[in-house]
């Protein structure tokens, strides 16, 4: 049988490195380097619709996402429009360039990775929460648009996941407090986040679409 084919955004790190890992085996991986698809560029995102639109895409993934935490006096427009284009904009225009050949095959999976803050948010994250609460409006949109199509359209919610962005970031008495706020004790791996993708992209998921499914050991 043809191995499928996915576009894979953010694959580099993170999230979308152990999504490539746990997929590469069993599909066609298109997964552009910043390079090849700077997704805070409009001309650079068109470029590379136009160039692939024969590629034969059959599941986007939109897991690339960027957040810079700040109270509301400190948001800078840079920061919001930075912010709302990678987060956003970005995935809606991937979508739009590359559904149609999900829609003549009648078969597709669209996944966006959003966030536990696409359903409920915190201090300075204003910015992030919004965009991620808007990838989740779009998926449940989506997934009523093209659910004639047999397209199903999901979200993944992480939690608190323990990337090399995280680590970097926080200091081992940080993340000792978040781990104390999620009920299991500890930050997700990667590798857990990238299981629920590998079911809802596969022939498995049969029937689930509209959702934001949230995977966070309990934080919510």
């Amino acid at each position: 049988m043809k191995k499928k084919t996915i576009l894979l955004t953010g694959a580099s790190r993170g999230i979308g490195k152990a999504i490539y890992r746990k997929l590469k085996n069993s599909y066609n991986i298109l997964a552009p380097t910043r390079e090849e698809l700077d997704l805070s560029d409009n001309v650079s995102i068109d470029a590379f619709i136009g160039k692939n639109k024969n590629a034969g895409i059959d599941i986007i993934i939109n897991n690339a996402g960027i957040n810079f935490p700040q109270w509301i006096e400190e948001i800078t427009d840079e920061n919001i429009n930075n912010i709302f284009q990678i987060n956003l904009i970005a995935p809606i225009r991937l979508i739009r360039g590359f559904v149609g050949n999900m829609k003549k095959n009648k078969w597709g999976r669209i996944i966006n990775i959003s966030s536990a803050f696409g359903i409920v948010a915190r201090g300075k994250q204003t910015l992030y929460s919004a965009s991620k609460h808007g990838i989740n409006g779009v998926t449940k949109a989506l997934a009523l648009e093209l659910a004639q199509y047999s397209i199903l359209v999901n979200s993944v919610c992480p939690g608190f996941t323990k990337t090399d962005l995280v680590v970097k970031k926080n200091s081992p008495e940080k993340i000792a407090l978040l781990e104390k706020d999620i009920p299991l004790g500890r930050l997700a791996k990667p590798e857990e986040i990238a299981n629920l993708v590998e079911v809802l992209v596969s022939d498995k998921n049969t029937y689930m679409t509209g959702s934001c499914i949230v995977i966070d050991g309990g934080f919510i």
